[in-house]
């Protein structure tokens, strides 16, 4: 794919993303059901607002230099991971889950959970110009998920209620047992997901002639 064509596309997904969050919120607002500490409160919402940052950002980087910088590109393997957490978290444990209070329309969660991991998995194989990633680069797929989980239990505790976003956070569904054994399955997920795609960043690179660069980048 052309970095060109693959810079255009980026910058309508997120542009689109970033519609699809306008237009949730104010439906929300219009039925007298939006709380922004509530709704910018979810793994989902906050991982969608870093993937439209990630996307408008690559997309700059796209139509204006050959290759993507190290850096950026590993902030995009994190925010891949989130991405694919949330999709498998959504469809596996929350699908058809009734909602609590106002539930909205359906397809902004299908485009969060379902068509916008696919997207940033086709972006990630597809788009040209993305360097080999050190293994050392795994160190940014828990720091923001660690932080998110802190930030949720500090809410619960201090908002006069137990409020979390997620029923399997929950300690009075299960216990704390249940919840840290969640936390810690979802981080060792992320972790694997994210091995995946440095692997294949260091393997396309090499394929690609990119031999020097994928030796100098090993750690």
């Amino acid at each position: 794919m052309n970095r060109r064509i693959a810079g255009a596309l980026r910058l309508l997904a997120g542009l689109a993303l970033a519609v699809t969050v306008g237009i949730q919120i104010g439906d929300r607002a219009v039925n007298d059901a939006f709380d922004p500490w509530e709704y910018f409160s979810y793994f989902t919402i906050e991982t969608t607002l870093l993937t439209i940052a990630v996307l408008i950002s690559g997309a700059t980087l796209a139509l204006r230099t050959a290759r993507d910088p190290v850096a950026f590109t590993g902030i995009r393997m994190a925010v891949l991971t989130y991405s694919l957490i949330t999709a498998g978290v959504f469809n596996l444990l929350l699908r058809g889950q009734p909602a609590h209070g106002y539930a909205g329309p359906d397809w902004p969660n299908e485009v969060m959970h379902v068509w916008v991991p696919l997207l940033l998995v086709l972006d990630w194989l597809l788009v040209p110009g993305r360097p080999a990633l050190p293994w050392r680069s795994l160190w940014i797929v828990p720091v923001f998920p660690v932080a998110w989980a802190g930030y949720t239990f500090l809410r619960a505790a201090t908002s006069g209620g137990a409020i979390y976003p997620y029923p399997f956070l929950d300690p009075a569904t299960a216990g704390w047992g249940s919840v840290f054994g969640y936390i810690g399955a979802l981080l060792v997920v992320l972790v694997g997901l994210g091995a995946l795609a440095v692997l294949s960043s260091r393997r396309m690179r090499t394929r690609g002639g990119g031999v020097a660069e994928a030796r100098a980048v090993r750690a």
